[in-house]
């Protein structure tokens, strides 16, 4: 166990941290820096010694730490070991058999008194995050350096929150990553969405008529906010994983002014209670999908206490386009929990969720197959399971195939395979920061079963970009370009600029004849997307298509990825994909703080 403290002098000796001795403020110029330096390769974790609100005329008097997931090496560090490893000993415990005589009991002993450390320790006396106490009259969130990260934020947003929770009965204990809008003084909204078990527990105390205690913990260990959007089964404490990656308990106190207990080594402690019966408008907030979430009425919590360290440092992180830190917070879900899904399909191999399909949009899977539609089985497990029934669009492939991280490979060995008579076009539950179904909380989802042999037959007469784009202009000026991706491959990607001023699917009818030249074709807006662009077609795509809608299978795979709007049938609001403030980023680059050229703005549309 390592506090935030020891882990910044840990980093900075290694070379991963970047000292920011600059003032920067808390409104954009901190999250707009985190989310350019994120995006390089080389990505180091920030920390900004003298955050201020040039608005509110606040010089606060504890650092920003951003970032903390900033690499694969930094965040191996965090869980002490390769992911792998994690998962090959939750594989070894789930495999165990009875020992069958006294040499087998022995050499059991190890294993199972180390699984004691699983369960966290509760504590009789304050812990270091209880040095400095304020409640009642004095509470004041605005001395916390909360940030708001994009010009059409509702506000600023705690967004490394640890929420902990409890059911009515006290027999379950929850931690949740969720955002947190500051409202006032001493009042925050709380995000937690309608799938989410702090959204249970928040039903129990509604029907029981009684106020919610909620503490919310920032910083310490960074372990403990991975453990709080790990996809633990209901009723399961978070705090247990944390004590298996470690092998040590987590150390916890009780709150002050509630029941809830929180780790002793956080750094901030926000402790109140929601009303059940009081809603207010929380957001718009730019998400981790690349887009606005709108606003909604959400549960507001009334803020008893806050306590730190004597040194505290805030953590945030930024969210929005990919990649960010959740592309390392995720891969070390997505290796660590390899074994509990594979409970549910003992036939699957490995799998992986790439950062620009934002995670529950786009999952790749491997697995032996046995028999005629094992793929499809393996999606209809996929999608009743726990958070993995958020997936819009899984996509399977056999033992044979490449690395699933091989992007290259994969991608080549998919379109040998893919076919509309393998695709399966089904509805179900959809995340509710999800933007592009007709509806919220259910949406279509796309599985495509990419096992076995190549297609026989491929594409029958490929042509030049340019001669593509001439046929499709003589049918609709509309279409502003074309690129064609993988034509060597059986079934090549075609994508097309679309300048939308009618419905998409009067397109799809006017270009049936093309049929010869195409075998998938995907059209995106002119106006928002570089056709040149393969990382950022696959986040605008998997964003934005709702397969029920969007998907045509003849007489070759069609996918609509435009902006929905009247034209569409569309009713809900679309949403805008957020962007970073020009003036900003040339204020913060001119200030020495961040070093940037267009091309990286541009290859990541910042």
């Amino acid at each position: 166990m390592a506090t935030m403290q020891e882990w910044l002098k840990r980093l900075e000796r290694e070379g991963n941290l970047h000292v920011i001795e600059e003032p920067c403020d808390v409104n954009l110029e901190i999250a707009h820096a985190a989310y350019v330096e994120v995006k390089r390769s080389d990505s180091k974790v920030l920390l900004f010694k003298r955050p201020v609100n040039r608005e509110k005329g606040i010089e606060y008097d504890m650092p920003v730490v951003m970032n903390m997931f900033a690499n694969y090496e930094i965040t191996e560090e965090i869980f002490g070991r390769h992911p792998d490893a994690i998962a090959a000993e939750i594989g070894e415990l789930m495999h165990m058999k009875p020992p069958q005589g006294f040499k087998e009991k022995l050499s059991l002993l190890p294993r199972l008194f180390s699984l004691k450390n699983v369960f966290p320790k509760r504590l009789k006396q304050r812990g270091s995050c209880q040095q400095i106490v304020k409640t009642v009259s004095d509470v004041d969130l605005d001395e916390l350096p909360i940030l708001k990260t994009w010009s059409e934020d509702g506000g600023p947003f705690i967004t490394m929150g640890q929420v902990y929770t409890k059911s009515l009965d006290g027999k379950m204990q929850n931690l949740g990553m969720y955002r947190l809008q500051q409202y006032d003084k001493k009042r925050l909204g709380m995000h937690w969405q309608i799938h989410k078990d702090a959204s249970h527990f928040f039903d129990q105390y509604k029907e029981a008529g009684k106020k919610m205690p909620v503490t919310v913990a920032i910083g310490g260990d960074p372990l403990y906010i991975w453990c709080g959007q790990a996809p633990l089964p209901y009723g399961m404490f978070e705090l247990l994983l944390y004590g298996f990656v470690r092998n040590e308990p987590a150390r916890l106190v009780k709150s002050i002014t509630n029941d809830i207990w929180i780790p002793e080594d956080v750094d901030i402690v926000i402790e109140g209670e929601v009303d059940p019966d009081e809603m207010v408008i929380e957001g718009p907030f730019g998400d981790h999908t690349g887009y606005y979430t709108l606003k909604e009425p959400y549960p507001v919590m009334h803020v008893t206490a806050i306590t730190m360290k004597k040194d505290p440092v805030y953590q945030a992180t930024v969210v929005g386009k990919p990649p960010l830190e959740d592309k390392y917070m995720g891969w070390g879900t997505e290796r660590i929990f390899l074994p509990l899904l594979q409970t549910t399909a003992p036939d699957l191999i490995d799998y992986h969720m790439p950062e620009n399909g934002v995670f529950h949009n786009l999952i790749l899977g491997k697995m032996e197959t046995h028999y005629k539609g094992h793929a499809k089985q393996f999606m209809h497990a996929f999608w009743g399971v726990g958070q993995m029934s958020f997936v819009k669009h899984a996509i399977f492939v056999g033992k044979e195939a490449p690395a699933l991280i091989d992007y290259e490979a994969i991608t080549e060995h998919i379109l040998n395979r893919v076919d509309a008579s393998r695709l399966l076009v089904t509805e179900g539950i959809v995340d509710a920061l999800d933007h592009s179904s007709p509806e919220a909380l259910v949406g279509g989802k796309l599985g495509v079963d990419c096992t076995g042999e190549e297609i026989e037959n491929g594409v029958t007469a490929t042509i030049g970009d340019e001669a593509l784009l001439a046929a499709m202009q003589t049918i609709d000026v509309n279409v502003k370009g074309v690129r064609q991706y993988f034509t060597h491959a059986k079934t090549p990607v075609c994508v097309v600029a679309y300048h939308k001023e009618r419905c998409v699917q009067a397109f799809f009818d006017d270009i049936e004849g093309l049929h010869e030249h195409i075998r998938l074709l995907v059209v995106v807006d002119a106006e928002s997307n570089d056709i040149e662009n393969p990382y950022m077609l696959v986040w605008r795509v998997a964003n934005n298509i709702d397969a029920q809608r969007d998907v045509r299978k003849t007489p070759f795979i069609m996918l609509d990825a435009t902006n929905k709007n009247a034209l569409d049938g569309y009713e809900r609001e679309w949403p805008g994909d957020v962007k970073c403030d020009r003036k900003v980023l040339d204020s913060l680059k001119e200030r020495g703080v961040i070093d940037f050229d267009d091309a990286l703005l541009q290859r990541f549309y910042i």
